[in-house]
C-alpha cells in the first residue's frame, strides 16, 4: 500500500481545504512530520485511517461522524476527506462525508445530510478515473480485503503508535494476550475453548441426566422388592453408578423369585382344602333343603283337609251355574224386549199429550188420516208465501231509493260549494309552491358561501393566535442570539487563556525519569507552573459545551419563528385584513338567513303534493256530480215500476191469509199441526208391536226354564253367575286340584322321604369353615400376585435399567473425550504441563515470531546489545506462554523488558513495532506496505542511538518504504529534510511542505 495524496477539508482542526502530497514527501524515504501541541497531527493521521475505514482510531470515534467537523469550518462547507492510493497493483480513490448538520436552503434552521462514500479507480488504458461504488458496506468490504486487515490491525501496522508499545513491552501476560489477540484475530481459538467448555457442561448435563433417570428407576426397584435391595451410595455423574444399579438389580430379582416360589406352593395348598370344605358345605346345604321341603309339604296337606268342606260347596255352586247358562239367551230377550215396549208407551203418550183433546181416543189410523188432510192444505200456500216475500222486497227496494236520491243531493251540494271556490284555492296553492321553489334557490345560494366563510373565520382566529405567538418567537430568538454569542464570545476567551497556560498543564503530568510527552526528554530542571486563575481542560470543555448548546438553542428558536412567520403569512391571505368579530357576526348572519331559506324550502314538496291533491279532487268532485245527475232520471222510471207491483201483490196476499195475520203464520201453524200428527201416528204403531213381542218372549222364557231343571224362570236367573264371579270360582276350584297334587307327589318322592329320617342338617358350621379355607385362599393368591407383580416389575425395570446403561455408554465415552479436550484447551489438565490455553498457545508462537523480526532490527539501534526472546515460563501462580525478555549480549545474561532506560525502552519499543508490522502484514497475505508512520518518543533518545534508530528507519527505503516520523524534537528537523508542518491559528490550522 503506498498513499499518493490526501486532501481534507473541514476536517479536524482544519477549518477550509488542505493537502498532502505523499508522492514528494515519500521521495526522500524518511520524512518529518511536525507542529505545535495540539495543531493537528495525530488528525492527518485520523483522516488516512477514516478515508480507508470510515472511523477513526480509539476514543476519537464518538457521535457516528459528527464531531469529525472542524469548528473552524464555515457552516456552508461540507465535511470531506479525498485519498488517493495504490493497493494490491491498483490506483484507487476514496473520498467520504461524515453526516453533515448544515443550515435549510429555505427557511430558518437546519437539516442533516447523510453520510456519503464515493470509491474510484484509475484505468490508466483510458486514462480518467471510473466509479466502482457508492456503498458504505461494499467499500468497506472492498478495501479491507484488498489491505488484508481491519482498522486495529492498521493502526498498529502503518500509523505506529510507539507509547502503545512501551506498554506493551512492560505489560503482564494477560494485557500483551489482549494487544495480539486483537492484531492477530485469534477469537477463533478462544470460541473453540469456549465451544469445547460449553460441550463439556452439555454433556455431562446429559450424562447426569441419564444417571438421574437410572438411580430413580433403581428407587422403583427397591420400592417393589422392599429390604431385598440396597442402593448404591452414589450421586449421579460418578463412575462405577451403572454397575452398581445392575448388580443391585440382579439380586433383588433373585430374591423376589424365591419368594414367588414359597408363595405359589402356599396357593395350591389353599386351593385344596378350599375345594374340599366347599364340596361338604354343598352336601349339607342339600340335606337342610330335603329336610326343608318335606316338613313343607306335611304343612301344606293339612291346611287342605281344613278347607275341603269349602271346596265341595264351589263344586256343587259350579253345577248349577253351568245348568242356568242353558236359560241365559232367553232371559236376556225377555229383558230387551220388556225394555223396548216401555221405551214404546212413553213416546205414544208424550205424543199424544201434544194434540188436541179430540183426537184423544184416534187410533193409529185415524191420526194418519188427519195429518195428510193438514199437510194438502200447507201445499197450497206456497205461491202466496213467494208473492209476500216479493211485497216485501218492493218495500225495501223504494227505501234504497229514498236513501240513495238523499246521498246524490249531499253530493251535488258538496260539489258545487267545493267547486265554487275551486280559483282561490288553486291559486293559493299555486303561490305556496313559487315561495318554496324561491327559497331553495337561496339556500343553495347561501350553502356556496357557508365554507369560505368558515375558512375565513378559522383562518382569522389563527391569525390573532400566531400574532400573539410571534412576538414570544421574535422575544425568544433574540435573548437565545444574545445567550450564544455571548457563550461563543466566553468560550474563546477561556480556550485563549487555557493555551497560554498550556505549558504548565503539560507540566503537571511529569515526573522524574519519565519521558515527556512533548518533547521526550526524561529531566525536567524547570516545568512550568500554573498562574493564579488557571483555565484547565474540564472548565474550557463546559464552556464549549455551554457554547454549543447556546447555539442550538438560537438555532431551534430560529427555526420556531420561521415556522411562525410562514403560518401568521398563510392565515393572513386567507382571512386578510377584516376584524374576527366582523368575521363571526357576518358568518351568524349568514347561517341565520341559510336556516330560514332552509326551512322556508323544506316545504316545497308539501306544496307540490297538496296542489297535485286539490287537482285530483276537483276531477273527482266534477265525475261525481254528474254521475249524481244521471243516477236522478232512472230513479224515476223505477219508482212507477215499483208502485204498479206492490198493488197486484196485495190483493192477491189479502185472499191467502184469511183470518191470519199473514200467510206466514198460517203456513207454520199447519206445518206444526202435521208434524205432530205424524209422530202421534207413528208412536201408537210402535207401542202395539212391541206389546206383541213381550208376550212371546215370557213364553220362550217359561219353556227354557222347565228343560232346565227348574222350577221357576226366576230360580233360574238366581243359580246363573255372570263372568267376574264364575273366572273367580274357577280359579279357586284349579288352585285346590294344583295344591293337592304338588304336595302328593313331594310326599311319593324317595330322597325327601330318606332325608326326613336323618338327623338335622347345620349349614352355619359348614359355612363357617368353607369362608376360612376362601380367606386363606384369598390371602395366598394376595400373596402370590405380589410376588408374581414384583418380579415382573422387577425384570422390566432392570430391562430398562440395562437399556439405559447401554444407550449412555456411548454418551459416557463422548464426555470423557470432550473434558479432557476441555480441560488441555483450558489449561487445567495435567497433560497440560505449562498450564496454557490453547489461544495463549497461539499468541505464543505469534510473539515469538514477533520477537525474532524485531530483534534484526533492535541489535543494530542497540549497536549488538540486546535480542528480544520470547519465553513461556509461568510467573507466580498464573499461566506461562506470553513473557518476553531481552538479553544482555555485554552481560549475557536476560532480564525483564522492564529495566530498561528511557531511550532503550524507545527504540526497543520501535523495534518491536516494526517486527510486529511484518509479522502482521504476512499474517494479512503479504500486503505491501509503502508507508508507514511512527508517533513520537525520539526525545529520549541521545545522539548517537538516534543516529543508529534513524539509520534503521532509513534502510526500510531499501525496500521501497517511505517511513513519516512524527515528533516535535528540534534535531529532528535538522536531520530530515523533507518536512510536513502543522500550523495552528485561530482560524484553524494549516499544512505546509517543505524540502520537497
Amino acid at each position: 500500500m503506498r498513499l499518493h495524496r490526501l486532501d481534507i477539508t473541514a476536517f479536524g482542526p482544519f477549518g477550509g481545504s488542505r493537502g498532502v502530497d505523499f508522492d514528494a514527501l515519500s521521495a526522500a524515504g524518511l520524512f518529518l512530520l511536525h507542529g505545535p501541541t495540539g495543531a493537528g497531527k495525530t488528525s492527518v493521521l485520523d483522516a488516512v485511517c477514516y478515508a480507508l475505514y470510515g472511523s477513526v482510531p480509539g476514543a476519537r470515534q464518538s457521535g457516528q461522524g459528527m464531531h469529525l467537523r472542524s469548528d473552524h469550518a464555515e457552516p456552508r462547507t461540507r465535511t470531506e476527506v479525498r485519498l488517493d492510493l495504490t493497493v494490491a497493483g491498483r490506483r484507487l480513490e476514496i473520498i467520504r462525508q461524515p453526516p453533515w448538520e448544515r443550515p435549510k436552503l429555505r427557511g430558518t434552521g437546519t437539516t442533516v445530510d447523510k453520510a456519503q462514500t464515493w470509491l474510484r479507480e484509475y484505468d490508466a488504458t483510458a486514462g480518467a478515473w471510473k466509479d466502482l461504488s457508492r456503498s458504505h458496506q461494499e467499500i468497506g468490504e472492498e478495501i479491507t480485503q484488498l489491505l488484508g486487515m481491519s482498522r486495529e490491525q492498521f493502526c498498529q501496522v502503518v500509523l505506529l503508535p510507539q507509547g502503545d508499545f512501551a506498554r506493551f513491552l512492560r505489560a503482564d501476560a494477560e494485557a500483551r494476550g489482549k494487544l495480539l489477540g486483537r492484531l492477530f484475530d485469534t477469537q477463533r481459538f478462544a470460541d473453540v475453548e469456549k465451544r469445547l467448555a460449553e460441550r463439556r457442561r452439555a454433556t455431562e448435563a446429559r450424562v447426569r441426566e441419564g444417571d438421574a433417570a437410572l438411580l430413580a428407576d433403581a428407587h422403583r426397584m427397591q420400592q417393589e422388592a422392599g429390604d431385598a435391595m440396597e442402593l448404591p451410595e452414589l450421586a449421579p455423574g460418578e463412575p462405577g453408578l451403572a454397575d452398581a444399579v445392575l448388580d443391585a438389580a440382579a439380586l433383588a430379582r433373585a430374591t423376589a423369585r424365591e419368594r414367588l416360589t414359597v408363595a405359589h406352593c402356599r396357593l395350591a395348598a389353599a386351593e385344596s382344602a378350599h375345594t374340599e370344605t366347599r364340596h361338604a358345605l354343598d352336601d349339607v346345604r342339600e340335606l337342610a333343603r330335603l329336610q326343608s321341603r318335606f316338613t313343607e309339604a306335611r304343612q301344606r296337606a293339612e291346611r287342605l283337609q281344613e278347607r275341603a268342606g269349602a271346596h265341595h260347596e264351589a263344586q256343587r255352586r259350579m253345577e248349577r251355574s253351568r245348568k242356568a247358562e242353558a236359560v241365559a239367551p232367553a232371559l236376556e230377550l225377555r229383558e230387551a224386549a220388556e225394555e223396548e215396549h216401555h221405551r214404546a208407551a212413553r213416546a205414544e203418550a208424550h205424543a199424544r199429550g201434544m194434540l188436541p183433546d179430540s183426537y184423544a181416543d184416534a187410533g193409529a189410523a185415524g191420526l194418519a188420516s188427519a195429518a195428510r188432510r193438514a199437510a194438502e192444505e200447507l201445499g197450497g200456500l206456497d205461491a202466496a208465501r213467494r208473492a209476500e216475500r216479493r211485497l216485501a222486497g218492493l218495500a225495501e227496494e223504494r227505501s234504497g231509493l229514498d236513501r240513495q236520491e238523499r246521498a246524490d243531493e249531499e253530493v251535488l251540494r258538496e260539489a258545487d260549494t267545493w267547486l265554487d271556490a275551486w280559483d282561490a284555492t288553486r291559486a293559493a296553492l299555486q303561490s305556496r309552491v313559487d315561495s318554496a321553489q324561491e327559497a331553495a334557490t337561496r339556500a343553495e345560494q347561501l350553502a356556496v358561501q357557508r365554507d369560505p366563510m368558515r375558512r375565513r373565520l378559522t383562518a382569522a382566529r389563527t391569525r390573532d393566535t400566531l400574532a400573539a405567538d410571534l412576538e414570544d418567537a421574535q422575544r425568544r430568538a433574540l435573548a437565545s442570539e444574545q445567550q450564544a454569542l455571548g457563550s461563543r464570545a466566553h468560550w474563546l476567551d477561556l480556550k485563549e487563556q487555557r493555551l497560554n497556560g498550556i505549558a504548565a498543564e503539560l507540566a503537571a503530568h511529569l515526573t522524574d525519569g519519565e519521558p515527556c510527552a512533548v518533547c521526550g526528554a526524561t529531566e525536567h530542571p524547570a516545568p512550568a507552573r500554573k498562574v493564579a486563575g488557571h483555565i484547565d481542560r474540564e472548565a474550557e470543555g463546559k464552556a464549549h459545551k455551554a457554547s454549543q448548546q447556546a447555539d442550538r438553542q438560537h438555532t431551534e428558536d430560529e427555526r420556531r419563528l420561521g415556522v411562525v412567520r410562514e403560518a401568521l403569512a398563510a392565515a393572513t391571505a386567507e382571512a386578510g385584513d377584516t376584524a374576527t368579530a366582523q368575521l363571526e357576526e357576518s358568518a351568524a348572519e349568514l347561517e341565520q338567513e341559510y336556516a330560514r331559506a332552509r326551512r322556508a324550502a323544506s316545504a316545497l314538496h308539501a306544496a307540490h303534493e297538496e296542489l297535485r291533491g286539490a287537482e285530483r279532487e276537483r276531477e273527482q268532485r266534477l265525475a261525481d256530480r254528474q254521475q249524481a245527475a244521471v243516477r236522478a232520471a232512472s230513479r224515476v222510471t223505477r219508482r212507477e215500476t215499483l208502485e204498479h207491483e206492490q198493488g197486484q201483490l196485495e190483493e192477491e196476499l189479502r185472499k191467502a191469509r184469511g183470518s191470519s195475520g199473514s200467510v206466514a203464520a198460517r203456513a207454520a201453524q199447519l206445518e206444526r199441526q202435521v208434524a205432530l200428527l205424524t209422530e202421534a201416528a207413528d208412536a201408537a204403531r210402535t207401542a202395539e208391536d212391541t206389546a206383541q213381542r213381550l208376550k212371546d218372549a215370557d213364553a220362550r222364557l217359561a219353556d227354557a226354564a222347565y228343560r232346565a231343571g227348574f222350577d221357576t224362570p226366576q230360580a233360574a236367573a238366581a243359580a246363573l253367575l255372570d263372568a267376574t264371579a264364575h273366572r273367580e270360582l274357577q280359579h279357586r276350584l284349579d288352585a285346590w286340584q294344583t295344591e293337592e297334587a304338588a304336595v302328593r307327589a313331594v310326599l311319593a318322592e324317595a330322597g325327601t322321604a330318606a332325608a326326613a329320617q336323618l338327623p338335622a342338617a347345620d349349614p352355619a358350621t359348614a359355612e363357617h369353615a368353607a369362608t376360612r379355607a376362601e380367606l386363606r385362599l384369598r390371602e395366598a393368591a394376595s400373596a402370590w400376585d405380589a410376588a408374581a407383580r414384583c418380579c415382573a416389575e422387577l425384570d422390566r425395570l432392570s430391562a430398562r435399567a440395562t437399556e439405559a446403561v447401554r444407550r449412555l455408554a456411548p454418551l459416557r465415552e463422548e464426555y470423557d473425550r470432550v473434558a479432557r479436550l476441555a480441560a488441555l484447551t483450558a489449561g487445567t489438565s495435567a497433560d497440560n504441563e505449562r498450564r496454557m490455553r490453547l489461544e495463549s498457545y497461539v499468541l505464543a508462537a505469534r510473539l515469538e515470531q514477533v520477537a525474532a523480526a524485531a530483534t534484526a532490527r533492535l541489535q543494530r539501534m542497540s549497536a549488538g546489545r540486546y535480542t528480544l526472546v520470547h519465553s513461556d515460563d509461568r510467573t507466580g501462580r498464573g499461566r506461562s506462554g506470553l513473557g518476553l525478555h531481552v538479553v544482555d549480549a555485554w552481560t549475557g545474561r536476560e532480564r525483564d523488558t522492564a529495566t530498561l532506560s528511557g531511550g532503550e525502552t524507545f527504540f526497543a519499543s520501535l523495534a518491536l513495532a516494526l517486527g510486529l508490522a511484518d509479522v502482521v502484514t504476512d499474517e494479512a497475505g503479504g500486503v505491501r506496505l509503502d508507508t508507514l508512520f511512527i508517533d513520537e518518543g525520539f526525545g529520549s533518545l541521545d545522539d548517537q542511538t538516534l543516529d543508529e534508530v534513524l539509520d534503521v528507519l532509513d534502510s526500510l527505503r531499501e525496500r521501497d518504504r517511505s517511513v513519516g516520523i512524527v515528533s516535535h524534537v528540534p534535531d529532528l528537523r535538522r536531520r530530515i529534510h523533507a518536512q510536513l508542518e502543522v500550523v495552528k491559528g485561530r482560524a484553524g490550522s494549516t499544512l505546509r511542505q517543505r524540502g520537497v
